[in-house]
């Protein structure tokens, strides 16, 4: 197995479909379908772009999948959603949505039958200051393997050498169902040195100071 890691240009974006079209959530995981929308999207633009989109396309799954796949093809060609793809060879095996904090508007663990209202950053009010990790999605049969860790390491060398002051992640504060969750385990966070910083309603706020 040959690792290596890229960012998300618009140019992959190819190969960010094709894993999420054929490789990630093939386990018949709950999160499935999602092509990582909802983190960069406002509560108003989910209700009036994704929902009401979606009665068109007559819901259900397809419609639903319809619906997400299209919006997040616009925001990876314009550059709004951003992280690392982890390629075994030429293959797209692995996801980490990482971004400028203030380009999210909500963190941590949530489902889309119960979003949360927009969440203003804690601790952050300008954009060059946090960079967050949000969600890991690695294919089933390439998990165990150390790759959220080397698209985590990846996060914190680029953010590092970008000047932001901070990385910042949002592990489950359900420690059971925390080692599942889309938003990566907290002992994955502990491994690379972040610290918890505060708690939210749905997420232990871990940092790793970069200065």
């Amino acid at each position: 197995m040959s690792i290596t890691i890229k960012a998300l240009t618009p140019e992959l974006i190819n190969d960010y479909f094709d894993f999420f079209d054929n490789r990630a959530f093939s386990d018949d995981s709950p999160f499935y379908p999602c092509y990582c929308n909802a983190f960069n999207m406002s509560l108003e633009q989910i209700k009036t772009q994704l929902f009401a989109r979606s009665e068109l396309y007559g819901n259900g799954v397809e419609g639903w999948k319809r619906v997400l796949r299209e919006s997040a093809w616009d925001m990876v060609k314009n550059g709004i959603i951003r992280g690392y793809l982890a390629y075994n060879d030429e293959l797209a095996v692995g996801w980490c949505n990482a971004n400028d904090r203030m380009n999210y508007y909500r963190v941590g663990e949530f489902d889309m039958d119960n979003i949360p209202e927009d969440e203003p950053p804690l601790g952050c009010s300008e954009k060059g200051s946090v960079k967050s990790v949000v969600c890991f999605e690695i294919s089933p049969d390439h998990r165990g393997r150390g790759i959220a860790g080397m698209l985590l390491a990846q996060v914190c060398k680029d953010a590092a050498d970008e000047g932001y002051s901070f990385v910042e992640a949002y592990p489950s504060d359900n420690l059971e169902n925390g080692s599942l969750a889309f938003t990566g385990p907290l002992r994955l966070y502990e491994k690379y040195g972040f610290k918890e910083y505060a708690r939210s309603s749905s997420a232990i706020i871990m940092r790793k100071a970069l200065k």
